[in-house]
């Protein structure tokens, strides 16, 4: 592993906890959407992350003893997909998007569960951070070592 290998590797995964976060904000904002663009409800967005491969085990183990030029891996947001559950119905007859029964339906967004997923990924980032200066601490201290 290079001697920036650990740095690499949480500041991918500071990206894609951003991204998270940012998804998150996206469905609490959205709550309460009966409508969007194309004419239904929100959907209920996730981010969907994946470990980034630098060229098998063969290369990490090389660049783990020193002797490769392998680069560590990390992790990278595959994509964001919809959540293809339906959203309950509202009896509100009221409402100018209410069906003929009265009822509309609202969006599959469950506020309890995206604040959990924002502390999840807040706490994520929070580590990382962690862990990005942990390792300047020891780069410090190394460079210490060697005046």
């Amino acid at each position: 592993m290079s001697l920036f290998g650990g740095i690499e590797i949480s500041a991918s995964a500071l990206t894609a906890q951003r991204l998270r976060m940012d998804v998150t904000a996206e469905n609490l904002a959205n709550a309460q959407t009966t409508r969007g663009a194309n004419g239904q409800p929100y959907r209920r967005k996730e981010v969907v992350l994946q470990e980034v491969q630098r060229g098998g085990f063969g290369a990490q183990l090389t660049a783990a003893i020193g002797t490769g030029s392998g680069r560590p891996g990390g992790v990278e947001a595959a994509g964001v997909v919809e959540d293809q559950t339906q959203g309950k119905l509202v009896y509100d007859p009221g409402n100018p998007y209410a069906n003929a029964q009265g009822y509309v339906r609202m969006p599959n967004v469950d506020t309890v569960t995206e604040m959990v997923d924002l502390i999840d990924s807040s706490r994520a980032y929070e580590a990382n951070v962690t862990a990005m200066q942990a390792s300047k601490q020891m780069f410090t201290k190394t460079l210490d070592l060697l005046r």
